[in-house]
């Protein structure tokens, strides 16, 4: 007897899942399931209905949705973000209900009333890899609705998804502002930006040369910029299709961060004088309209391609920085109560902007929390990784085995969670080749990070330590010069310009070196690696008197560090450049 075949059916699969269920409803349990209940009746099923699809099942924290057209569940997941974010205005962030969706275009079994097969089980994975307030789609989807629904779509590449044979492309989808056909009316409202990440929209560069030539320019450096930002996992950017429709358009800052969903927003101007280009970049706050980075780029019009590449090295690698302080600032006034992974990480980051053993123990409690409430943060792993290495640097003397066995655990798992995210790779960089001392290993790393993105300041300065350790003074030096250049008022220079000094003096540069130690002490007087950079410097000088007077207050900044401890924090491969420190130091005053 011949056994029935499976009923088969080519659909459109919507998968939705509510982000922080478990969170919502271990702190009010009765609140969430009558908000939910809310939401299901009075959004989500009149927008499927509005959009020809069946809700096959209710799951509590989510829901699947068939449609017989791929246009359809695309507009019906942007209408049904919309209308959760206006929903959710006036709600404090906590206890906002948000959605992530995912949809596929593929093969379903059919048993009642429910649907089964890889159809159904892609959607579900790839709802699991769009952001809170987001949309991601399978590449079937996309081929059937490019250029039918109003949106914009960022391609995030080949993605592995669990049990998933084959990999696949995978779009994040965003509405557009534009007309067109298809797009819902309740979808004009972009999804907000997705929380645990800053937001930004890089607008179209204005022309003011009166020169349409330059007009391309322009417009070439802006998609320069926006592709190295996305690059950056840490953000969350607008699609140039989304941004680029303001061109042309005198509209408040402040419209744009609600009508994008962004915090921050770059802008700027090109000017054109004889054969002179200068262009101005700035850096602003949607919230509240407030200023945060500005710069001014000049080059000959002869070098318009090298201008390009420098003003995005220049703008992307000082972005972040002022980004992440930005976002600093606002997880710090949030109460304890209302911490989520994020602003745990957030809180960490500023203290290890300190740079003292006592600050990075600080630090290490606020990413642990980071990690207990999301065990797959790996920039939380890769941050704790990499106190481990400022621990060592600020005291090498009480770094123990324990100390150096945790830094490397730390930063293998995050390294393991994202193995293509070039701040967790530099974190893991710093962490094994400088805390743990496998500089070789370190350098994998380092070149890793770079190779993701080369406009990665704190990369560079990271690889620059590396090579220093390694015996290659010309390159470690080239490194940390790049990384001043690319970010100048980072808050970590008097840390870039005290590792610039150890190196110069390791290769024998001792009136180099003098400079940028003296520089880093009059950033940071307390910084133990500045101190020794200038101690070192002025023996190498002849200058015997003026070091034994300057490191007489070593002690103070790092009572702990002595000439037999003294490999430990600094893993030299070859014996005779740390004898040449240990020579120095003994002769300042060091302690065997």
């Amino acid at each position: 007897m011949t056994e029935p075949r499976d009923q088969r059916r080519l659909a459109a699969i919507l998968a939705a899942d509510v982000v922080g269920y478990s969170r919502l409803m271990a702190e009010d349990e009765a609140g969430t399931l009558a908000t939910l209940r809310v939401r299901w009746k009075d959004v989500l099923t009149p927008a499927v209905a509005r959009h020809r699809g069946r809700v096959v099942k209710v799951m509590g924290d989510g829901v699947l949705v068939e449609f017989g057209s791929a246009v359809d569940a695309v507009d019906c997941a942007m209408a049904v973000q919309a209308e959760f974010t206006s929903a959710n205005e006036g709600a404090p962030d906590d206890r906002r209900i948000m959605l992530r969706i995912g949809i596929n275009l593929g093969d379903v079994i059919i048993e009642g009333n429910d649907l089964y097969g890889d159809g159904v089980n892609i959607a579900a994975r790839l709802e699991g890899l769009a952001e809170p307030g987001g949309i991601c789609v399978s590449a079937k989807v996309f081929t059937e609705v490019q250029g039918k629904v109003v949106a914009a779509f960022t391609d995030m590449g080949e993605q592995a998804l669990k049990n998933i044979a084959v990999p696949l492309r995978v779009y994040r989808v965003a509405p557009s502002s534009g007309p067109g056909p298809g797009a819902a009316a309740t979808a004009k409202t972009p999804p907000p930006p997705p929380p645990g990440k800053p937001s930004i929209a890089v607008l179209a560069f204005q022309n003011m040369s009166g020169d349409p030539e330059q007009e391309y320019f322009a417009d070439g450096v802006v998609e320069d910029i926006i592709t190295a930002l996305s690059r950056r996992r840490q953000l969350f950017v607008i699609a140039r299709n989304s941004s680029f429709a303001y061109k042309g358009r005198a509209v408040d800052i402040k419209q744009i961060g609600r009508e994008l969903g962004v915090r921050y927003v770059l802008e700027g101007s090109l000017r054109r004088a004889g054969e002179r280009l200068r262009i101005t970049a700035q850096l602003i706050d949607s919230a509240n309209g407030a200023h945060l980075w500005a710069e001014r780029f000049d080059g000959a019009l002869a070098e318009v391609f090298d201008l390009q590449d420098r003003i995005t090295a220049s703008v992307v690698g000082a972005i972040l920085p002022a980004v992440e302080l930005a976002e600093i600032a606002l997880a710090q006034s949030k109460p304890p109560s209302s911490l989520d992974a994020y602003d745990h990480y957030l809180r960490g980051a500023a203290c290890v902007v300190q740079w003292t053993r006592e600050s990075a123990a600080t630090a290490l409690v606020h990413f642990r929390q980071a990690i207990n409430i999301d065990p797959t943060f790996a920039a939380a792993y890769g941050y704790a990784a990499h106190c481990n290495a400022i621990w060592r640097a600020t005291s090498s003397g009480s770094f123990t085995t324990e100390n150096r066995d945790e830094a490397e655990r730390l930063a293998l798992k995050a390294v393991e969670l994202a193995p293509a995210d070039d701040v967790v790779l530099t974190f893991a960089s710093s962490a094994i080749g400088y805390a743990v001392g496998d500089v070789r290993r370190g350098l994998l790393l380092g070149d890793r990070a770079l190779a993701l993105n080369p406009n990665h300041a704190l990369a560079w300065v990271v690889q620059g330590v590396n090579r220093h350790y390694a015996g290659d003074f010309d390159t470690a030096v080239d490194h940390l010069r790049r990384a001043i250049q690319l970010n100048p008022q980072d808050p970590f220079m008097f840390q870039f310009e005290a590792l610039l000094a150890h190196a110069l003096f390791t290769a024998g540069r001792c009136d180099e070196a003098l400079a940028w130690a003296e520089s880093a002490m009059s950033r940071r007087p307390t910084n133990p690696d500045a101190l020794l950079g200038l101690v070192a410097s002025l023996i190498g000088l002849g200058r015997e008197d003026e070091a034994r007077s300057a490191f007489a207050h070593y002690p103070d900044i790092d009572p702990h560090t002595t000439l037999r401890n003294l490999p430990g924090g600094m893993p030299f491969l070859h014996p005779a450049h740390l004898e040449r420190w240990t020579n120095a130091l003994r002769r300042a005053g060091m302690p065997e």
